[in-house]
Formats: C-alpha cells, structure tokens, sequence
C-alpha cells in the first residue's frame, strides 16, 4: 500500500517540452512511472521521447490516455491556469512543481477548487514518491524532481514543506535498510494545496505506514494543527525535525511561507506543540531517522 500513487498510477506532464520539464520527464520514466502523456498548447500530435504522446490541452490527454495525475512544469505567470485547467480535466492528483506563482493566483486557485475532487501538492514542492520493487526501487512512482535512487519501498512515510530535508530524511532511512511507504513534499508556500495534516491523516490510515518523519518550518501553524490531530488521534509513532530556529524574527528565509509574523509561527512554538503531542522531536536534521527509529 501507499498513499496518493501507486506504480499503476498514469501520469500527464504539463509543460513536458521545457527544459526543465522534459528532464524530469525523463527521469520519471527511467524510474519505471507510467508517464502517458504530455500537454503543451500549439505541440499536439508531437512525440516525447519517441514514446509518449503530446496534446494540446489537458482535457484531450486525459480522454485518449486515462490519465489520472498530473506533474506541472510551467512558468510563473500561467501556473494558476496550469492548474485549473488540471482540475477541470478531472484529474485525481496535481503535482506543481513551480516556484514563485503569485499569491493572489494561488488564492484563485484554492477558491476554485472548492468541493472539487482534485487534490493538490504544491506549488513550490518536490512532488511525490511512491518506491518500487527492485534495485534502487525501479518501478514505483515519481511525479516531480525528488531523486529517485535514493529511496527504498518500505514502511515509514514522510511528509515536509522542504524538498532538500525530505531528501535527508529518505536517504537517512535507506541507509539504515528502512524503507518509504509514500514520500510526499507539500511545499513551502504561504497558500498551498495538501497540508501536514492531511498526509498525515492518509498515512494514519494507510496499513503499510508503520511510522511518519514530519518535517516542519517556520511560518503558519500547519505543523501545530497537525499535532494537535495526531495527539487526539493518531494510532503510529511519529517523529518530527522544525527548521528555523535561528531564524532572526520577522525575516523571510528560503520559502515564502517560511516567515515568522506578530509572534505566531515561531520555530518553538511548533516544537512545543510536536512534543505535547507525544511527536519525538529530532534536535537537528542529521538524526531525524534515527529519532523515528527509536520508536519503531
């Protein structure tokens, strides 16, 4: 089991004739994803990769192929329409890779998908990771620009708002043998799509989930109202890393979200939480999996 993607997942990719996006393109496919598809307005009826067909719209790749998640790789400025476009195509997941979308678009965007059956990961994320089976777990599922190699399929699932410490803390467990169940980076933007809590709801629920690393950041109270649910309700043993301790008050750092503001979002506040909820807190970014595996 997983959560979000599996293996069987068929997989579109909006902006695929990018630079950017054709090279993660191909690095999903040497993964073993079932990428079926691409969309770039004006490019229907093209080829990627001698393999996977080019349409115009999402709609008509979702028609001819069954697709049914979506990895966006498009600029700034039409990000927002990326997404809806996705959204009314009826896709079940929409991974946006893209940094810098404007706030006001992303506003647009969660208003928009109000009562729709998409979900969405991101903007500003990694992506997603579900491990295969086989050397360097070939043959599982990666939608955005996580590296591959680096997980093994197994039991804990990880969820966090930085890619570069979602990668820390899956290279930390394969290196100790201890395999992913789902690897999901959701993203450091002030208004995004899947939040701590709901992963880790699905990773509550998810019977091949043993144990969950949270990786958390200054800025909002997403990882508070996490643990506030995890303290009432989860049933597997957690373990948690807050970057931004050393964060000087008031200032920006990396993630646009990632700001502390009229004394709300403080580094350790959210560690107060994790630890009122029983939610072992690793002390820096180096021992997270072996905070978790403490528990396990």
């Amino acid at each position: 089991m997983s959560i979000l993607v599996t293996p069987q997942t068929k997989v579109l990719i909006q902006g695929i004739t990018g630079s950017f996006g054709a090279r993660h393109t191909q690095l999903s496919l040497a993964y073993g994803t079932q990428v079926v598809a691409g969309v770039t307005p004006g490019k229907g009826g093209q080829t990627f990769d001698a393999k996977v067909p080019i349409f115009d719209t999402v709609q008509e790749a979702v028609k001819e192929t069954g697709a049914t998640a979506s990895a966006i790789f498009v600029p700034p400025p039409f990000a927002a329409d990326a997404i809806l476009e996705a959204v009314g195509a009826g896709l079940e997941l929409v991974v946006c890779i893209t940094e810098g979308i404007p706030v006001r678009d992303m506003i647009k965007v969660k208003q928009a998908m109000h009562g729709k059956k998409t979900r969405l990961i991101g903007p500003n994320c990694p992506g997603i990771v579900t491990p295969g089976e086989g050397k360097e777990s070939h043959g599982g599922c990666r939608i955005g620009i996580a590296p591959g190699y680096i997980h093994r399929k197994g039991h804990v699932g990880v969820v966090s708002r930085s890619g570069t410490l979602t990668y820390e803390a899956v290279w930390q467990l394969t290196c100790r043998g201890v395999g992913q169940s789902t690897c999901v980076g959701i993203g450091g933007d002030p208004v995004n799509g899947t939040s701590h809590l709901d992963s880790v709801r699905m990773f509550n629920d998810d019977p091949d989930t043993h144990g969950i690393i949270i990786i958390g950041e200054i800025g909002g109270s997403a990882e508070e109202e996490a643990a506030e649910w995890i303290q009432q309700n989860c049933r597997k043993p957690a373990a948690g890393f807050i970057a931004g301790a050393t964060a000087p008050p008031g200032r920006r750092m990396g993630h646009a979200g990632a700001i502390v503001s009229g004394g709300k979002g403080t580094a350790a506040a959210k560690i107060q939480a994790f630890r009122d909820a029983g939610i072992a807190v690793a002390a820096t970014p180096s021992v997270m999996a072996e905070t978790l595996l403490k528990l396990l």
